[in-house]
């Protein structure tokens, strides 16, 4: 749905344009994890530190508290059960609530302000992401999938939350109570404590082998969920052509391929990264029994009393769940850490099309539009526009004609700066639109697309995006100049029905005359049509062609016409062939010349009865329609 709608957005609302650059995908680099969360801090720590020092705090109460926990057990052994001091119990199973007490206010706390926090995080990040985004270029959207953007703003953005998470939960609870335990195993038997951490080298080991495994995994899982996405969107989108040709089987088989694949991808990340548990535990199993056989053989042969084994014990096993979950911790970075960076390929995308410095506001007086020598191409491989050179004269109508690539539609993307032209330049009242900003270069004009689109509201939502301080006088008058006043009072809620996605509810025609009435109510100098009635039956079409008439009048504007009865009345006609210019004048004058290519097109329509110039482009077609085999359209 985003990028259906994205020129649309664009020439409502004069938005500068970004080339995109190629995105770093590289392997992390060591110390990238420090790197990201440097550039997080930096972005966004001067908001949040007294947040993360207030869960820090909380996270250093529950690591305090657990250590008590393992230090007071050598009292309760020794002094109650032992020595049978009845004084201590009192004391003692005080301070233990006490204890548990704080652990409960700090674990709410903590948990409250780290939601809070991440949740603020990823609206942030959302919102950024979608202010870059419509500053990005069509380019950038040709290449970028739909649905990869949609994973990138709805799933990757919770990286950015959980590097923090993890990192603040991981310092502040996890380390600080292995250092407290392994501090209080140490000061119980220091000898005990030498063979309990044994477990650290070759955890270390493993852990760092098995992040090598996931970097690659985790980002192409992502990129094959972003695939599924799209892929869903697209079947939803056109459901209406998926039952047309019965394409269920086929539809669903790719469906059916990309899931698989997804499945497969998780359950391999699955296996890599949870090998890490039985590693942990076997390790720690042997430490335990380890100790537990070093302890029982002292407290056999030494008689010494059991309370500072208890206390060891309990501290041991008490120490093991912060360095498992520390251990964890890298593989649940290295996820995080692939998001953020897709975050920043899309946000770090540099500008390549941007206003030119000093450029100044277009001040559009008689609404002249000069093509001069323009020449562009979308790649390469082929030039779409050569040494295109015509005049629009303000005020007037131009149409441009010609067969599918031919060039119109480029024509009318390069006049709003979607692209910039690779030679020559294009002017309106002799300012090279190059010149100015492309915010007031799009907001002096309205553009109807072939392709009606509607967002997501009410219609008068919708032809408000024309112009965002318009009244509802304003936009009842667009609406009935463009023959869609009748038929959205018949709604059951009027203007403001809810037109469903890209305006399921309504028509192609209620549809276009809607997007009509949105060019209409921008009330622009120069009026772009690209074949704006063509979802119209030939009643809606001629009302609307009589109010597009009258809409024109004092507005310099450019039809692109594939139906030839649409633009006789034009006062000026440019045909384009292969992106040139072959002949131009009024429809009288071409068609006085019946060699002309625009004269034996028009007549080749009236003859086959089509209204689609793309249905008529051969030399072959030409040639039975009696049009000879001179240039074709």
């Amino acid at each position: 749905m985003l990028y259906e709608g994205i020129a649309s957005v664009r020439e409502a609302n004069g938005i500068t344009g970004l080339n995109s650059s190629k995105s770093k995908r590289g392997r992390a680099v060591p110390g990238e994890v420090v790197a990201v969360i440097k550039r997080i801090a930096a972005e966004n720590g001067r908001d949040f530190v007294w947040h993360y020092a207030l869960a820090a705090a909380f996270l250093a109460i529950i690591a305090g508290t657990t250590a008590f926990t393992a230090w007071i057990m050598r009292d309760i052994v020794d002094e109650i059960f032992y020595r049978q001091r009845a004084d201590l119990i009192v004391l003692i199973c005080l301070s233990i609530v006490a204890a548990f007490v704080l652990r409960g206010i700090a674990t709410y706390g903590q948990a409250v302000i780290l939601a809070k926090v991440g949740n603020n995080l990823v609206a942030r990040y959302q919102r950024r992401l979608f202010d870059h985004l419509m500053k990005l270029d069509m380019e950038f959207f040709s290449a970028t999938r739909s649905g990869q953007v949609a994973a990138q703003i709805n799933e990757n953005v919770s990286g950015i939350r959980s590097i923090l998470n993890i990192t603040v939960t991981s310092i502040a609870r996890d380390f600080v109570s292995l250092i407290g335990l392994i501090a209080v195993m140490v000061f119980q038997d220091p000898v005990l404590s030498l063979f309990a951490l044994l477990i650290g080298p070759p955890l270390v080991y493993f852990v760092g082998h098995l992040m090598r495994r996931l970097r690659k995994l985790n980002r192409d899982a992502i990129l094959v969920n972003s695939r599924l996405i799209g892929a869903m969107q697209e079947a939803v989108q056109g459901m209406a052509i998926v039952k047309a040709f019965t394409m269920e089987d086929q539809l669903s088989g790719k469906m059916h391929h990309l899931v698989s694949d997804s499945e497969a991808r998780s359950n391999k990340i699955a296996r890599v990264s949870e090998r890490l548990s039985p590693i942990s535990e076997m390790l720690g199993g042997f430490v335990f029994a380890t100790v537990i056989a070093y302890a029982g053989y002292r407290a056999t042969f030494g008689a010494q009393p059991p309370g500072t084994i208890v206390a060891f014990l309990t501290a041991m096993i008490l120490a093991y769940d912060p360095a498992r979950r520390l251990a964890r911790t890298q593989v649940g970075l290295e996820r995080a850490l692939v998001n953020a960076r897709m975050i920043y390929e899309v946000l770090d995308t540099e500008p390549r099309q941007d206003d030119a410095i000093g450029a100044g506001q277009l001040q559009v007086g008689k609404g002249d539009i000069v093509f001069d020598v323009v020449a562009f191409s979308y790649g390469p491989e082929a030039a779409v526009l050569r040494d295109l050179s015509f005049t629009a004269q303000g005020g007037k109508t131009t149409a441009i004609v010609g067969a599918s690539g031919a060039g119109k539609s480029t024509l009318v993307a390069l006049l709003q700066r979607f692209y910039d032209v690779d030679s020559g330049s294009i002017s309106i009242d002799g300012q090279d639109i190059a010149s100015v900003t492309k915010r007031s270069l799009r907001q002096s004009i309205a553009f109807v697309s072939q392709q009606p689109y509607l967002f997501e509201g009410t219609i008068r939502d919708n032809i408000r995006y024309g112009r965002a301080d318009a009244t509802d006088a304003e936009i009842e008058q667009a609406a009935r100049l463009a023959f869609a006043d009748e038929f959205i009072r018949q709604q059951s809620e009027g203007y403001d029905t809810a037109v469903g996605e890209n305006g399921a509810t309504l028509s192609g025609g209620q549809r276009q005359r809607v997007s009509i009435a949105r060019a209409l109510v921008r009330n622009a100098p120069i009026l772009l049509l690209d074949e704006a009635t063509s979802a119209l039956d030939n009643e809606s079409e001629a009302r609307v062609q009589a109010a597009l008439a009258a809409a024109t009048k004092g507005r310099t504007t450019i039809v692109i016409a594939h139906r030839l009865s649409t633009v006789v009345n034009a006062d000026h006609i440019v045909v384009l062939d292969q992106g040139r210019l072959v002949e131009e004048g009024t429809h009288a004058g071409l068609m006085a010349n019946p060699n002309s290519v625009y004269a034996r097109f028009h007549n080749l329509q009236d003859e086959v009865g089509l209204g689609l110039v793309d249905d008529l482009g051969t030399d072959e077609e030409l040639s039975r329609a009696g049009a000879g085999t001179g240039s074709k359209l």
